[in-house]
């Protein structure tokens, strides 16, 4: 019995040994950060620019991985199969870290359980835009217009279950009024489809509808932050028009598959950290309309557990069925 313990305590201590000197060579090969969405929207363009910052520190590239579907589920679900050595990275939302958990039928991943998380990384608000030549101007008339017009008003987003069809919802319930969805593979398409004018309205990110709003293609309504955007000054919140509880801000991170090793994740998280106080990822963020976080490790716990049960909550009073 004796032998037994001994030769246990042996093998835990090599496989701490190995796990070590595996974690001080990390990475010794390039990192593959699966973004779950198509390319060209804000999720896609803020990994590249941290992962390209990621990749000073680390001293291996961070490759950005788009694997689109299911509200960004498919993308998600691959990774948490993935082996936990720090190799494979999923960029985490507010849909696929919190909304899915009550939104998806057959979801295959525990946000809390089949991931460890490495370090939030933004968080970004939306602007409620408009057709350019649709008949209101301010979300009052908008309001009206929808309740005149009850099931003739459409809204766009970049999925179901993404931050862009959630804030519709709750924007839905808060306001009363009815919209159809009309859900798209990603914000670029939705936002074609707007200009085009075969879609009324949608929530998306100043970094996306910004260069079309200037370019007199769409008008902005509203935007969901606490306060006024610099870059939108004459823009009011939804909290200025009695709409506290549309104050919200769609966020990001960075996980790993649940079992990666300790010293693993402290080199990313510290990577992480040192791209977002960059002073070219806050000057990218900032012009944007995006604030970096510093939640890392077990620290973003509550907030994902907080997150899950806010969206739970808007889910069921807007009755969505799950997918």
């Amino acid at each position: 019995m004796a032998k037994r313990h001994v030769l246990s305590a042996i093998l835990i201590a090599s496989t701490a040994v190995i796990t070590s000197a595996a974690a001080e060579e990390f990475p010794s090969r390039p990192i593959t950060w699966v973004v779950p969405f198509a390319p060209g929207g804000i999720t896609d363009t803020t990994s590249r620019i941290v992962a390209e910052e990621m990749s000073k520190t680390l001293g291996q590239s961070v490759v950005i991985d788009n694997r689109a579907g299911g509200g960004g589920a498919v993308g998600t679900e691959q990774v948490a199969r993935a082996k936990p050595d720090g190799y494979t990275m999923i960029y985490g939302t507010q849909g696929t870290m919190a909304a899915n958990v009550t939104l998806r039928k057959n979801l295959s991943y525990d946000p809390l359980t089949s991931f460890l998380p490495v370090h939030l990384v933004g968080e970004s608000p939306n602007l409620f835009v408009a057709y350019h030549e649709a008949p209101y101007n301010s979300v009052p008339e908008f309001v009206a217009y929808a309740k005149q017009n009850p099931g003739k008003v459409t809204f766009s987003s970049s999925g179901v279950g993404t931050a862009t069809h959630l804030v519709a919802e709750l924007f839905k319930t808060v306001s009363g009024v009815e919209m159809q969805h009309v859900p798209y593979r990603g914000s670029a398409p939705a936002l074609n489809d707007m200009i085009a004018g075969r879609v009324d309205v949608m929530f998306d990110y100043p970094v996306s509808v910004g260069p079309h709003v200037e370019a007199g293609k769409l008008k902005v309504l509203a935007t969901t932050a606490p306060d006024r955007l610099r870059a939108f000054p004459n823009v009011p919140t939804m909290a200025e028009l009695g709409m506290k509880e549309m104050t919200t801000q769609s966020w990001s991170s960075i996980m790993v598959p649940a079992g990666t090793p300790a010293p693993v994740v402290d080199r990313l998280a510290a990577a992480a950290h040192a791209a977002l106080t960059s002073e070219r990822v806050r000057t990218h963020f900032e012009k944007v309309g995006t604030r970096p976080m510093t939640l890392q490790k077990a620290e973003m716990i509550p907030f994902i557990e907080k997150e899950i049960v806010r969206w739970r909550d808007v889910i069921e009073r807007a009755g969505l069925e799950k997918q």
